[in-house]
């Protein structure tokens, strides 16, 4: 059933990886990754976002990219670094100049916790502008991490308060389930707008296990790629004991929805 159902992945990285080399580096070695398993819309991040302190050139490089390769396929989400003095600017760069439709967020990373003051204006300014904000909980296993550069997992906890004062703000998490276990994520997700991705769902029915906590309608397709296999992600709707209906909302539909309210309201 999921062999040739549409699929709009929601957590795709492009760029040079400081740990590891990617098998898919070339343009169009990723392009036919994303063709070979029907990805019509593929939301996508850089991984210089997590690492340069020039976000206006990391954004810009980004929009470039998916608009000479794949303009229809390839959405960016700009990435912001609240902690920098200019990370108003960079908002306002990836909203008014770079016509961007989300941000991708790294705490973790950029080392800011989530009860920060400034995270506040962040989602006041990104529900004002319309944007999906996608917070990536982790990138890594913590067993894989480089004993150079350990980070922790994004906690996640804050959120619960943040998201209930700003009803309009649309959150998407992605790699969440090395920084929480899926016993805790329907306080989070029942608090406001949140959705999740699969990504780093493990266990043989993971997702069924998911779905029996939280709506279908809350959870969208994530792969990683290409820090994980893509067919990785691809293999957790196959395996999963889920209804026609229930497999296309999390492949497409959701997101495809999530993006398209974004579309109307702003």
């Amino acid at each position: 059933m999921t062999d040739r159902i549409e699929i709009i992945d929601t957590n795709l990285t492009i760029g040079h990886w400081p740990f590891r080399c990617f098998p898919a580096y070339e343009p169009d070695d990723l392009l036919e990754k994303l063709r070979s398993h029907n990805v019509t819309q593929a939301w996508t991040g850089s991984f210089e976002g997590l690492f340069h302190r020039d976000l206006s050139g990391v954004n810009r490089r980004l929009v470039e990219f998916c608009r000479r390769h794949a303009p229809d396929r390839l959405i960016p989400f700009g990435s912001i670094n609240p902690t920098l003095p200019n990370w108003e600017d960079d908002f306002r760069q990836c909203h008014q100049e770079l016509g961007m439709r989300g941000i991708r967020l790294h705490p973790n990373y950029h080392r800011y916790s989530l009860e920060e003051p400034f995270v506040e204006s962040l989602f006041e300014r990104s529900s004002k502008a319309g944007f999906i904000v996608q917070i990536v909980m982790s990138m890594e296993d913590e067993r894989t991490q480089s004993t150079l550069m350990p980070v922790p997992h994004v906690d996640w906890r804050p959120l619960v308060k943040l998201v209930k004062t700003l009803p309009e703000l649309r959150i998407v998490l992605l790699n969440a389930f090395r920084a929480m276990p899926v016993a805790t994520v329907t306080e989070l997700i029942g608090s406001g707008q949140v959705f999740t991705d699969i990504a780093m769902l493990e266990g043989l029915g993971g997702l069924t296990d998911l779905f029996g906590k939280i709506s279908s309608e809350r959870i969208v397709f994530g792969s990683h790629y290409p820090l994980f296999y893509y067919e990785s992600s691809v293999l957790k709707l196959r395996e999963s004991e889920l209804g026609e209906q229930q497999t296309r909302s999390i492949s497409h539909l959701n997101a495809r929805q999530l993006f398209s309210d974004l579309r109307r309201s702003s």
